[in-house]
């Protein structure tokens, strides 16, 4: 994952999507399906090389979840690079599986990390409390809450967990890993089909904290838990039972966010450092 490339190879940028139904999540398992697996493999078969060249990803997905704008970066031999680029986005689209699917592939500029130079991740989760259920074409990318659900007060909650927090009480811990997030962006919209979206942006997010912040506003929405709740559990720092991790089918990465060309060297070296608050005063 260094942010400096080997003499004789050029780094490139993946741009993808995949829906996340049927893969173990991004990264390779053994004997499990994962989109990092498919990815490699398929790129190992149309280059014609012995063995696979690993991706870096912006967003490590877990199962299940789904990707529209997802960004990764692969070092390749400079010479292999220059006799494919032309035909290497066709014929990955025709050795991929029909999941996943990779858009564009561009030769990354000086400095460039796909995990290390994102300046934010912006997600969407999407639910319906339509009494009648999901609709059948949305299924597998919409939860559906057999409770009416109240905007307004979503939207109140979400105002409470804005900004940089400790979000330990909405994450499954790691060690040597903090939970220290700058939540960028949290707000629910009522789409013309009657399903709620959800839109999350943070600089980066801890293992399963977008679905459990949806899980605590859906606890709002429905009337079991006041607004001012999910902030509460936040100041408290520990998991609290009452706060679900909601199903990962609703949850899609939609978009990466990275700085100018210029920006990229300090923005590595600033999200390799190990965060902490400052001192309450």
């Amino acid at each position: 994952m260094s942010e400096w490339v080997e003499p004789g190879c050029v780094r490139v940028r993946l741009d993808l999507g995949y829906d996340g139904r049927d893969f173990s999540g991004w990264a390779v398992q053994r004997g499990r399906r994962t989109v990092q697996g498919e990815i490699q493999e398929a790129l190992r078969v149309v280059t014609r090389s012995a063995e696979p060249f690993e991706l870096t990803v912006a967003g490590r997905t877990d199962a299940g979840v789904h990707a529209r704008g997802q960004v990764a970066h692969v070092d390749l031999p400079a010479e292999l690079w220059e006799a494919h680029r032309e035909q290497l986005l066709r014929r990955l689209a025709g050795r991929l599986p029909h999941d996943v699917r990779v858009w564009r592939l561009t030769p990354a500029p000086e400095h460039f990390n796909a995990r290390f130079s994102a300046i934010w991740r912006r997600y969407a989760y999407r639910v319906t409390d339509d009494p009648g259920g999901v609709d059948p074409l949305l299924r597998g990318h919409v939860l559906w809450h057999n409770w009416p659900l109240d905007l307004d007060a979503m939207n109140a909650a979400a105002a409470h967990l804005l900004g940089e927090h400790d979000f330990a009480a909405y994450c499954k811990k790691r060690d040597g890993a903090t939970t220290i997030r700058r939540l960028l962006d949290l707000r629910w919209e009522r789409r013309p089909d009657g399903v709620l979206e959800a839109t999350v942006r943070a600089d980066a997010f801890c293992h399963n904290m977008v679905r459990s912040l949806v899980g605590a506003m859906l606890f709002v929405g429905d009337g079991h838990r006041p607004p001012a709740w999910p902030g509460e559990v936040l100041a408290a720092g520990v998991r609290d039972s009452a706060v679900h991790v909601v199903r990962p089918h609703g949850l899609t990465l939609e978009e990466v966010g990275y700085p100018a060309d210029d920006a990229l060297a300090a923005r590595n070296a600033e999200a390799r450092n190990l965060r902490s608050l400052p001192p309450c005063r």
